[in-house]
């Protein structure tokens, strides 16, 4: 984040918050706490190094909600859902849109913020009874003047019609919002061939790494990524510093490297 503005008071004497002008985005598919091929359950060790990139506002993908078996497999599982592990003391607001669920548990895709979520709506776009897929909708509500920030959590099928159609329910979604709304869209496309893009730029969206670097950034598989998987959307924002997390620790927490941008109103 950007160096806070002195802390100002109301007339009255209450604490006014400093405006927030510029925030620090992460996306992650977490692989349900994983590693690739799933040999190892490594939750803890991917809390720690979503803690070092000190991100305000963290968009998952594949975390459980809950699961019955996993616990009595694992010692180190945690009492509670992945997403609010993973939130810990760094972000107070947390959000969760359950995609799946089977006789064991749940899993889908959850937010965390350091800004208050102000409303949240998990919108279902599973095709034809396939894939369990949603797209996790929250309004932040930034400190200050209290603008607020539509984040959307995205994780797409594995086919290309599902994906086409599932970006066609996106695009409606976006056709509600005001204009001028500030909207960030993350997560994991699934879309190896790159063809979202075009499909989206009616919508005004712009991918970050497309933008920066000609191309959406290479996120899978984690050893050695090549496919462009995982992307940052934004829309009546400013986006700068892409990066891709693609050394250790982050090659071995997952089968997806984690991507982040700063983003400026």
């Amino acid at each position: 984040m950007s160096i806070p503005e002195p802390v100002g008071f109301t007339d009255e004497g209450s604490v006014v918050a400093p405006t927030v002008r510029t925030f620090t985005v992460l996306t992650v598919n977490t692989h349900k706490g994983f590693t690739a091929l799933n040999r190892r359950f490594i939750l803890p060790e991917l809390r720690e190094a979503v803690r070092s990139v000190a991100a305000d506002v963290v968009f998952l993908q594949e975390v459980h909600g809950t699961h019955e078996h996993h616990p009595k497999r694992y010692s180190n599982w945690p009492t509670m859902p992945q997403y609010e592990f993973l939130a810990d003391s760094l972000w107070p607001q947390f959000a969760y849109g359950r995609n799946a669920v089977y006789p064991e548990g749940d899993h889908g895709n959850a937010l965390l913020s350091k800004f208050q979520i102000i409303r949240h709506d998990n919108l279902d776009v599973s095709i034809n009874g396939h894939e369990n897929r949603g797209l996790l909708h929250c309004v932040l509500r930034l400190p200050g003047d209290g603008t607020e920030v539509h984040a959307i959590c995205v994780h797409l099928g594995l086919r290309e019609s599902h994906r086409n159609a599932q970006l066609d329910l996106l695009m409606q979604r976006l056709a509600e919002l005001p204009d001028d709304a500030p909207v960030i869209v993350a997560g994991d496309f699934n879309d190896w061939r790159q063809r979202a893009d075009a499909q989206l730029k009616p919508c005004g969206l712009r991918e970050v790494f497309a933008e920066h670097q000609g191309k959406p950034a290479r996120s899978f598989p984690a050893r050695l990524p090549t496919l462009r998987l995982d992307r940052i959307y934004v829309r009546n924002l400013k986006a700068s510093q892409p990066k891709v997390l693609a050394n250790r620790p982050w090659s071995h927490l997952s089968d997806h490297v984690p991507l982040s941008v700063e983003i400026e109103l």
